[in-house]
C-alpha cells in the first residue's frame, strides 16, 4: 500500500502544481498585463486631453460640445487596438477632429434658429505661463477669433486650426481630414483668405487690458463714460448673447449707440453686481455675479492702437452655468 507523506513548509521535496493552479496563474498575469496596458492608455489620453479639448472647442465654440467630442474620442480610444497604433497623438487628434466636424455640421440648424446674437460659450482659461508661444496660442481662444472662424466651413475650420494654430504639417492635417495634401493646402489657403485674421488675434499687454476693464467698470458704476469713451474705437461694436432666455439687446450696436447703451442701460442694471477680473478666452475679462449666481461675462477685442473695437457680453444662462477653470491648449 502506498504511503502518503505530508509535506511540511520548508520540506525539500517539490510540490507539483495542479493544472488549474497554473491556469489561474496565467489568467492573473494576463489580467495584470491588461490592467497595466489600460492604465498606460488612460495616461496617454489624459496627457492629450487639453490639446484635444482645445481643438474641439475652437471648432465648435462650445465647451459643453467640446467635452462631449473629447469623451466620444475617449470611448473610441478604449475600444481601439492600441498596441497597433504607431502614433497615439496623431490617432487621438484625428478621431477628435473628425468627431468635432460631425458635431459642428449637426449643430448648424440650431444656430440658424438661435434667438438673438450667437456668441461662443465663454471659458475661464487656465494659462500655465506667459511665454510667447502660450500667448500666441491663447489669442486663438478669443471671442473675436472664434467668430471669425464661423465664416469657414467645418473642414476649412479644422484644416486652418490644425495647420496654423497647432502647427501640424500639411501631410498630417491631410491624414487627419482624410484628404490628399494638395487639396488640404487649398483648403487652408482658402480659409486664410476668408478670415484674414491678423488684427483679430491682437491683444494688448495685460496691464493695458486691466486698465480698459477698470475704465469699463467705472463707466457702468458711475454713469460717467468720459474716461472709457477715450479708450473706444470710433466704430466700436457691442454684441450681447441672451439666447432668448434673459433680457438683453438683440441687435449689434455700433459707435455712439454703444456709449449711450453703456450709460443709459447698463449703468442702471449692472451697478449693483459683484465684478471680478479674470482670464476669459485667453485674455482678461469680467465675470459679474448676483450673489453666487453668474449673470454675465464681458470680454473685448482690440485694435493695434490698444483701443476697444468690440465688447462681447454673454448673458445666456446655459452658457454661464458651467463657467469654470479649464486647462485648454
Amino acid at each position: 500500500m502506498a504511503r502518503v507523506t505530508n509535506l511540511r513548509p520548508g520540506s525539500s521535496r517539490r510540490q507539483r502544481s495542479h493544472p488549474l493552479t497554473k491556469e489561474l496563474s496565467t489568467m492573473t498575469l494576463k489580467k495584470s498585463g491588461r490592467a497595466i496596458e489600460g492604465r498606460s492608455a488612460i495616461r496617454t489620453f489624459e496627457q492629450a486631453r487639453p490639446r484635444l479639448l482645445g481643438i474641439a472647442y475652437r471648432i465648435l465654440g462650445s465647451r459643453v460640445e467640446a467635452e462631449d467630442a473629447v469623451q466620444d474620442t475617449f470611448l473610441r480610444w478604449q475600444a481601439a487596438d492600441i498596441e497597433s497604433i504607431q502614433s497615439p497623438g496623431a490617432w487621438l487628434t484625428t478621431a477628435c477632429t473628425r468627431r468635432a466636424i460631425d458635431m459642428l455640421r449637426a449643430s448648424y440648424r440650431s444656430r440658424v434658429d438661435y434667438v438673438g446674437n450667437w456668441l461662443p460659450e465663454p471659458v475661464h482659461t487656465f494659462i500655465d505661463n506667459d511665454t510667447e508661444a502660450q500667448v500666441e496660442l491663447s489669442s486663438s481662444l478669443s471671442t473675436a477669433f472664434l467668430l471669425m472662424l464661423e465664416r469657414l466651413t467645418p473642414k476649412e475650420r479644422a484644416a486652418y486650426l490644425l495647420y496654423e494654430i497647432f502647427e501640424m504639417s500639411y501631410a498630417d492635417v491631410a491624414a487627419s481630414l482624410d484628404m490628399n495634401e494638395p487639396a488640404c493646402r487649398k483648403l487652408v489657403s482658402r480659409a486664410k483668405a476668408r478670415i484674414g485674421e491678423g488684427h483679430v488675434r491682437y491683444q494688448p499687454p495685460k496691464e493695458r487690458q486691466e486698465e480698459l476693464l477698470a475704465a469699463f467698470e467705472d463707466a457702468i458704476r458711475t454713469g460717467k463714460p468720459d474716461t472709457l469713451a477715450a479708450m473706444l474705437a470710433s466704430d466700436v461694436r457691442l454684441t450681447a448673447d441672451g439666447g432668448g432666455k434673459v433680457a438683453t439687446v438683440t441687435e449689434i450696436l455700433e459707435g455712439g449707440a454703444v456709449r449711450a447703451f453703456l450709460v443709459e442701460r447698463l449703468s442702471e442694471w449692472w451697478a449693483a453686481y459683484d465684478w471680478t477680473f479674470t482670464d476669459i478666452n485667453g485674455a482678461r475679462g469680467l465675470v459679474l455675479r448676483e450673489g453666487e449666481k453668474i449673470v454675465a461675462t464681458v470680454s473685448f477685442a482690440y485694435d493695434e492702437a490698444d483701443l476697444i473695437t468690440d465688447i462681447f457680453i454673454v448673458r445666456n444662462p446655459d452658457k454661464l452655468e458651467r463657467l469654470g477653470e479649464v486647462k485648454i491648449c
